[in-house]
C-alpha cells in the first residue's frame, strides 16, 4: 500500500472485533468488491479478539486497516492504520491525551508510511462513541463546518469521519462538510441499511462505511457494494 492508501477506496466494511461474524459471511463481505475493511469498535476491544478477527480476514485478498481506539487493539499486520480524534469534544484525552499515551508505549514501532489520523466528528448522540468521549453532537450546520475547517484546514488531517453510528445522517449537511474539505478525504458511517442509503451516502461522501447491517441484513448490506461503486 502507498502512503496515499486508503484515497482510491469509495466502499468499505466496518467489523466490530467484539461481534460474532460467521466463516461464511465473513467469506461473502470480503469478497464483496469492497474497496476494504476496517476494524475497530467502540467497546469491548481487546488484542486477542483484533488479532483473531484479523487473521480470518487475512486469508483474503481485500486491504485490511485496523482503527485503534484502543492500546489493548493496537494489533500489528494490517495493511494500514487509522488513529481516531474527536473533534467535538471538550475531554482533551480523546483528542490527543490517548494518542499520546500510545506514542509513548509503542511511538518506535508505528509504521507512519501507513498510519493515518482520523478526525472524528460524532454527530448522534445515542451512539456508544458518543456516550464514551462526551461529545456534543447536537451542531449547528455552521459550527459542523467550522470542525471541517479546523480538521481540514487547521489540523491538515487526511481524513474526516462524519460517524452517526446506528442512524442515517443529514445528506445535505454531508455533502456541506465534503465541499468545504480541501484537502482531506471525507468518510461517513452511520445508518446505512439499503441500497438506496448506500447511493446517497455515496453521493454526498468520497468514503462510504457500512457497518452494522451486516450483523442485522447481510443481504442488504453486501447490496451496497455496487449501488457505491457504481455511482
Amino acid at each position: 500500500m502507498s502512503e496515499v492508501w486508503f484515497s482510491g477506496w469509495r466502499h468499505v466494511f466496518k467489523l466490530d472485533p467484539e461481534r460474532e461474524i460467521t466463516d461464511e459471511a465473513l467469506d461473502l463481505i470480503c469478497n464483496s468488491g469492497t474497496d476494504a475493511i476496517i476494524v475497530g469498535g467502540s467497546s469491548g476491544v481487546t488484542f486477542e479478539n483484533t488479532v483473531d478477527l484479523m487473521a480470518r480476514i487475512r486469508r483474503y485478498a481485500v486491504d485490511c486497516a485496523l482503527e485503534v481506539s484502543t492500546l489493548e487493539g493496537a494489533v500489528p499486520g494490517f495493511d494500514g492504520y487509522f488513529v481516531p480524534l474527536v473533534l467535538n469534544t471538550d475531554k482533551a484525552e480523546w483528542i490527543t491525551g490517548r494518542q499520546t499515551a500510545g506514542l509513548l508505549e509503542y511511538g518506535s514501532f508505528v509504521p507512519w508510511e501507513e498510519t493515518a489520523a482520523q478526525g472524528y466528528i460524532i454527530l448522534n448522540g445515542e451512539a456508544t462513541a458518543a456516550k464514551v468521549t462526551d461529545a456534543h453532537t447536537e451542531l449547528t450546520e455552521a459550527e459542523l463546518i467550522a470542525h471541517v475547517r479546523m480538521a481540514d484546514r487547521l489540523m491538515r488531517l487526511p481524513v474526516i469521519y462524519l460517524e452517526y453510528s446506528g442512524r442515517f445522517g443529514d445528506m445535505q449537511l454531508v455533502k456541506r462538510a465534503r465541499a468545504t474539505a480541501v484537502q482531506a478525504r471525507l468518510f461517513y458511517g452511520g445508518g446505512i441499511d439499503s441500497a438506496d442509503k448506500a447511493r446517497q451516502a455515496a453521493e454526498s461522501a468520497h468514503t462510504v462505511v457500512v457497518g452494522n447491517v451486516i450483523y442485522s441484513d447481510l443481504e442488504a448490506a453486501l447490496s451496497t457494494v455496487a449501488a457505491v461503486k457504481g455511482i
